[in-house]
């Protein structure tokens, strides 16, 4: 068992304020999901949780303080009310406290020592040396028990993705954590956080937080895997022409080039403009084009659609009379 303030590397007055950032320091430092090939990380990290869980709680704190549990949470034991002066001789003890009787065979044949009793009751807290053994003779011992996992959902915007913003997590536990989502991650994938759920009993390990991510949805930008899709207006006259047009993407606008003779519904792509990938890289944005036309329309405009379709009209005649 190791000092809570000590494996936390504050002092004994320290405010909560400062258990609580000690605590996040060496979470991150030491957390198991970062230190895969230190295998002593994740007993460190596990020392900070569980000492947290100590010193973390106002009243286990309170209770740790006055000297009622031990380091694990475990409460201490503080002997017997009842073993008066002259400690126990078979009778009835005095005090005014809890009393026990026992006898080396009673009248009615019950054949239970004195050391039987006391094991009995010893083996309740874990036993230890040669006693600790029950009736039955067998050795009853506390086994730790892990703590349960923990569920939470968390909504991310497609721009925390590609900055790598972390995001803050309330867990049921009632701890808030600024969580790191890595790369590749989509929506509905569930991120496991190592002792961040229900504590352990009798010193058992912490559970584990489960934390599905949602992605929220964009008004603009629609999500294909690691890419995005967008549509993007285009002039008449760049699309028959060709020229540059602004496209927002979620790092601000960027400039594209429209080929000539482009129509409705066109894709074109932004190389590296689409969402992280667990490799490092990252996605395009798949820009669909929409053609559009002048408010109000346009008197040059009109006539000048009007001749291209008489002129079309009368190359169609003159084929149709050729053939």
């Amino acid at each position: 068992m190791v000092d809570p303030y000590k494996a936390l590397g504050v002092k004994k007055t320290a405010s909560e304020a400062e258990i609580k950032s000690a605590f996040r320091k060496l979470a991150k430092k030491y957390h198991p999901d970062s230190n895969k090939s230190d295998p002593k990380a994740k007993e460190r990290f596990n020392e900070a949780n569980t000492a947290y869980e100590i010193v973390g709680d106002k009243d286990k704190r309170a209770q740790f303080d006055r000297g009622e549990i031990d380091a694990d949470g475990k409460p201490r034991f503080k002997g017997f009310e009842g073993f008066g002066q002259g400690g126990p001789r078979g009778g009835q003890s005095g005090g005014g406290g809890r009393t026990f009787r026992w006898s080396t065979g009673g009248a009615d044949g019950d054949p239970f020592a004195s050391d039987d009793i006391l094991n009995e009751i010893f083996g309740g807290f874990g036993g230890g040396g040669g006693g600790g053994r029950g009736r039955g003779g067998a050795r009853a011992k506390a086994q730790a028990v892990k703590g349960g996992d923990v569920n939470a959902t968390v909504a991310v915007t497609l721009e925390q993705l590609v900055a790598g913003t972390k995001v803050r997590v309330d867990l049921p536990t009632g701890r808030t954590m600024d969580v790191a989502i890595p790369p590749g991650t989509t929506s509905g994938k569930v991120i496991r956080l190592r002792g961040q759920g229900q504590p352990g009993a009798l010193g058992g390990a912490a559970g584990d937080a489960r934390v599905t991510v949602e992605f929220v949805p964009h008004p603009h930008f629609h999500v294909d895997g690691s890419n995005l899709r967008r549509e993007v207006s285009v002039p008449l006259e760049d699309a028959v022409l060709g020229g540059k047009i602004r496209v927002p993407t979620l790092e601000g606008d960027v400039s594209l080039t429209v080929p000539a003779n482009s129509s409705g519904g066109r894709s074109l792509r932004l190389k590296g403009k689409g969402l992280p990938k667990s490799g490092g890289s990252r996605g395009d944005l798949v820009v669909s084009l929409r053609i559009v036309l002048p408010d109000g329309g346009d008197g040059e405009l009109t006539k000048l659609m009007k001749s291209w379709r008489q002129r079309r009209s009368e190359t169609t005649s003159d084929s149709e009379k050729a053939a």
